[in-house]
């Protein structure tokens, strides 16, 4: 019946919104405990919030600030948008990461308008909302000097008022968290910085990454937890790689992880270091 009721209510955002399938779980995430034990505070907060809003009075005592919100900091592929699905797969909830171009226009008043729909329709279903790379949007107020940074201004003072007053969760991802406006840091309820994965991680996510069914041939986690790069990048090696072994016919093998490896060094323009694969074939 609750699947029922949220495809029923499912929020028609196709042109403004991406509906992301929360597919990851607790397992899936590689992060220190602290991150984890703040990341299972936000679901406590959004299962309880009718409880403590409405049967305990909270509401009735403070109208503002019942909004619950999140700031995801921290690198590219650390975890943060998967941190956004597991918190959605456990409260079965949509998760819907918004199109911050689709978002944002020139135009006075259209990017209000554009918010005002975002957050309306996701009230409707209870959507978790996803506002990836939140600097683009949530930057910081600039003095007003003409028009158009008076029309900056209104924009983000908007967006205080609809994350203060929106039922459901609302999740901001940066890398810059030093870029956002300090009145929003104010106002947002959690904040987590999302780490660079250490050795021991890496070899975490890397025992990990691939799923049961793929066959493999002795690969060593711990000599694959010496390459220095992100959980990101580490899902776009192994994916590769098993591309490369099966079009060879083979199991996933350490060579493949090489040639993957490789691969995507040149797209971060990066060289790989003899000590980050040494002793890989």
């Amino acid at each position: 019946m609750w699947e029922f009721c949220r495809t029923q209510s499912r929020p028609r955002l196709e042109d403004l919104a991406q509906r992301v399938e929360a597919i990851a779980t607790w397992d899936n995430l590689v992060l220190p405990e602290q991150q984890k034990n703040v990341l299972r505070n936000i679901s406590i907060h959004v299962r309880q919030r009718a409880k403590v809003y409405q049967e305990w009075g909270f509401a009735g005592k403070e109208a503002k600030g019942l909004g619950i919100s999140a700031l995801f900091s921290g690198a590219s592929g650390t975890g943060k948008t998967m941190a956004a699905e597991v918190l959605a797969k456990e409260l079965r909830l949509d998760l819907y990461r918004i199109d911050l171009s689709a978002v944002v226009s020139k135009y006075i008043g259209e990017t209000e308008k554009n918010l005002r729909r975002i957050f309306d329709a996701a009230e409707t279903g209870g959507a978790i909302l996803l506002f990836d790379e939140a600097d683009a949007l949530f930057g910081k107020r600039t003095q007003v000097k003409d028009s158009h940074d008076r029309h900056a201004n209104v924009e983000v003072s908007y967006l205080l008022q609809r994350m203060e007053a929106y039922q459901g969760l609302a999740i901001l991802t940066t890398n810059l968290k030093e870029s956002l406006d300090q009145a929003f840091l104010r106002r947002i309820r959690f904040s987590i910085k999302f780490p660079f994965p250490d050795g021991s991680a890496r070899v975490q996510i890397w025992q990990r990454i691939f799923p049961e069914r793929t066959p493999t041939k002795k690969l060593d986690f711990n000599k694959l937890g010496n390459l220095n790069v992100a959980g990101g990048n580490i899902r776009n090696i192994a994916l590769n790689a098993a591309f490369a072994a099966a079009e060879a016919g083979e199991p996933v093998m350490m060579k493949h992880i090489l040639q993957a490896a490789e691969a995507e060094c040149v797209k971060l323009e990066r060289s790989l270091t003899d000590v980050e694969i040494r002793g890989w074939v």
